[in-house]
């Protein structure tokens, strides 16, 4: 896709994600080092849409969070609110930290295997009340809790709805855009498996996409099908 192609180029020339500024005012957590590091790379996608007046667009997005970061100006944001999501999981992780320093400190004993329960209760709790955050719109204008339109096998996986194919839908689904073509793909160090390798565009993830695309992409159908009218 000519649109992914474009924003290889301009991550190859910029040399970092911080596009909305001059290069010598960029975020430097926001460079391309990040990704060539121990953090290895991570997945870029665009989606090529039509707007109700008929204009055409590119919106751009990278997989989680960058470096840390959630929201990136120029870059789609997550599916859920940032400021929520923080509200809850900062001061659960914090006492998760803390309960690992204290079973670290503890010899081999029941009040040390109470410790690794709670601390394993705790983060359980805590995905399921993240994965709570994640309400999905699709193109019929439907919204729904990601857990319930989830179709694998088992548990959601954790990172389920940060890629990039299910945030770019999101956001095109609520502001009225018609995608007309999506790509990801991956950028920087080779990750440890070797299935994901830099410049090489790769379909959605199993586990984690297709499980919720098929309930974002309803209506999409619908939306041609009108045009065509």
């Amino acid at each position: 896709m000519k649109a992914a192609r474009e924003l290889m180029c301009t991550l190859e020339r910029e040399g970092c994600i911080d596009l909305h500024v001059l290069g010598s005012e960029a975020d430097p957590d926001l460079s391309l080092d990040y990704l060539w590091g121990p953090a290895r790379g991570q997945m870029f996608g665009v989606l090529v849409y039509e707007d109700a007046a008929g204009g055409r667009g590119v919106l751009k997005a990278f997989s989680c969070q960058y470096n840390g970061i959630w929201e990136v100006p120029g870059w789609v944001p997550p599916v859920f609110d940032v400021p929520a999501f923080h509200t809850l999981v900062d001061p659960v992780e914090r006492e998760i930290k803390r309960l690992g320093r204290e079973i670290a400190e503890k010899e081999e004993s029941e009040e040390r295997r109470g410790l690794i329960r709670r601390r394993r209760e705790m983060s359980r709790e805590l995905m399921r009340k993240i994965h709570d955050l994640y309400r999905l719109r699709n193109f019929r204008g439907e919204s729904r809790l990601m857990g319930e339109v989830f179709q694998g096998t088992g548990n959601m996986p954790t990172g389920t709805g940060d890629c990039c194919a299910p945030k770019l839908l999101h956001y095109a689904a609520m502001h009225g855009l018609r995608p007309l073509g999506l790509a990801e793909f991956y950028w920087g160090r080779e990750n440890r498996s070797g299935s994901r390798k830099h410049g090489e565009v790769y379909p959605a993830c199993a586990e984690k996409c297709r499980p919720i695309l098929g309930f974002q992409l309803c209506g999409v159908d619908e939306l041609c099908v009108k045009d065509n009218q």
